[in-house]
């Protein structure tokens, strides 16, 4: 009688979340620079040019408006003159707005499962900070960058 009872139960929870439609991310992107809140946008930030703190500074950027920088580094050649935004998951959107929020204008779609990112950012030595990053007074550090805890 039990075991009935939880065979039941589970044929009806997973009728139920198969019935779930499944969230399309795309539709909650904006591409003027802001994921929607409660948008899981997970990127890479990778420094290509060779400048240093590239990608840091990058990553102040994005986390501020609410992407979330799952990694950030040294791409493995580090020669490129010019930024640009890489789709992963097959969704430009996504890209566009990765894209706006760093002020970069090229962005491509090269999807790659085996990256657990929705899109990478590749920094060129061209890349500068916004203005809304300059302005920030000398010295102000945010508080997850652990070379500053040193």
């Amino acid at each position: 009688m039990v075991i009935a009872l939880v065979i039941i139960a589970a044929g009806a929870t997973v009728g139920i979340l198969r019935s779930r439609p499944e969230p399309s991310r795309a539709k909650n992107v904006e591409t003027r620079g802001r994921p929607v809140p409660g948008v899981r946008i997970r990127l890479e930030v990778l420094n290509a040019g060779g400048v240093s703190g590239m990608a840091g500074d990058a990553t102040a950027v994005l986390r501020e408006q609410g992407f979330d920088v799952v990694f950030l580094g040294n791409a493995e050649a580090s020669s490129e003159d010019i930024s640009s935004v890489i789709d992963r998951v097959g969704d430009m959107r996504i890209a566009a707005a990765v894209a706006n929020a760093l002020g970069i204008r090229n962005v491509l779609s090269e999807p790659d499962s085996n990256l657990f990112v929705d899109a990478s950012v590749m920094l060129g030595s061209e890349w500068h900070p916004p203005e809304a990053v300059l302005d920030k007074p000398a010295g102000v550090r945010a508080w997850w960058n652990p070379r500053s805890w040193f």
